[in-house]
């Protein structure tokens, strides 16, 4: 528990003992779950947690309310991993006013029932005064559920911005915010850039010095690098000059071609990630394909059609609106090598994808002609 500003507390947990966020997202370092307490002439909190972490968020909001009883619950966004201790708070505070938008007030009641006696319904832009401080609120709609809103309050010049600006990793683990907040916003909130965009117009006449996500640490130094990051990422850009080759490999023989490309264009001076897309972390593999301008797919071809992680990999990026990219492909097979075929038509219904002019088709095994058609390939892919 820490002091943001003299009238904010930080009275989130961390959570070391979660596997997979959201069902399907690798979290070595955990995940923190935000919530925070504004103290005036009335008391605000800002958001519950996961029901993994009830009982120690509770105990976290008594000890910062140090004896009084807030007036307030602003709940800037339902999902269970921060709304789930709705109702054990409503419990311990009932006479509590849940704040929250009309939305917000629909999925809350599918979640817990008609437990909301006490609510304000407030609607984009109004405000409500706690004493010296105002809370202004700020509709984001689909950043990333359909009712998240972020909230300003202008006296402390902060802003409560639900998911945006989050990472995953507990806070008290010390690690770079770029690498786990690009993987948190392309796999969660990605799909909806335009939305991002919106609210980024929004916000961006407000004064604002501090950024309290519900995900990942206070953010109040050099606010224009991070959001200069959501730019990049809400607009579908590419974040750095690079390729990712990204390979699906049977017996190896598409592998070794995906790896000698690899290193033919580390040799050029550029910048390679590599992902072997039946093995790795399918996450980190589309935050890599979003970071970098470049992407070379190499699949061997299963039963006339793609292999299934390959096929999985190019769903998810497609699903988070993949675009403005130059995608090469490198194919094999033994006897009717289609994957680059099958692996076009679905980039073709992507946005502005430029296809590489060089195919290189491996039959069977890497060769000489193989060698040749990769060099190929790899001036086609540094040329400026």
């Amino acid at each position: 528990m820490e002091n943001i500003t003299n009238s904010v507390k930080y009275v989130g947990v961390n959570d070391k003992t979660i596997d997979l966020f959201e069902g399907q997202y690798v979290v070595p370092t955990g995940v923190s779950y935000n919530s925070y307490v504004l103290i005036d002439e009335k008391i605000a909190v800002f958001d519950t947690v996961d029901k993994r972490k009830t009982e120690e968020w509770l105990d976290h909001v008594e000890i910062a309310l140090g004896g009084r009883v807030p007036d307030y619950l602003v709940v800037s966004h339902m999902e269970p991993d921060h709304s789930a201790s709705i109702k054990a708070f409503l419990k311990k505070y009932p006479s509590v006013i849940v704040v929250g938008n009309e939305k917000t007030f629909n999925i809350a009641e599918r979640f817990f029932g008609n437990i909301f006696s006490n609510r304000l319904t407030v609607k984009d832009g109004e405000e409500l005064s706690l004493g010296k401080n105002t809370l202004k609120f700020i509709f984001a709609p689909m950043v990333h559920w359909p009712e998240v809103m972020f909230t300003y309050v202008e006296n402390e010049k902060l802003l409560f911005t639900a998911d945006a600006f989050g990472k995953f990793g507990a806070l008290d683990v010390k690690e770079d915010w770029t690498c786990e907040a690009r993987r948190y916003y392309i796999n969660i909130v990605g799909k909806y850039g335009a939305t991002v965009q919106s609210v980024l117009k929004k916000v961006a006449p407000l004064q604002v010095e501090i950024v309290c996500p519900l995900h990942g640490p206070v953010l109040s130094e050099n606010l224009g690098y991070y959001l200069g990051k959501y730019n990049i990422w809400s607009s579908y850009m590419p974040e750095d000059k690079g390729v990712l080759v990204a390979y699906s490999s049977i017996y190896g023989n598409t592998a070794e071609a995906a790896n000698k490309l690899a290193e033919k264009l580390k040799q050029k001076g550029e910048h390679v990630a590599i992902a072997d897309l039946a093995r790795c972390d399918i996450a980190e593999a589309v935050e890599d394909a979003f970071r970098y301008d470049r992407l070379v797919l190499a699949s061997v071809t299963y039963d006339g059609g793609l292999f299934p992680a390959t096929e999985h990999f190019i769903d998810k990026i497609k699903s988070k609106n993949y675009q403005n990219r130059k995608v090469a492909f490198i194919e094999n097979g033994s006897w009717a090598p289609m994957s680059a075929k099958l692996m076009r038509e679905r980039f073709e219904t992507m946005k502005n994808i430029e296809f590489a002019d060089k195919t290189v088709t491996v039959k069977s095994a890497v060769n000489k002609d193989t060698e040749r058609e990769l060099d190929e390939l790899v001036e086609e892919l540094i040329k400026k």
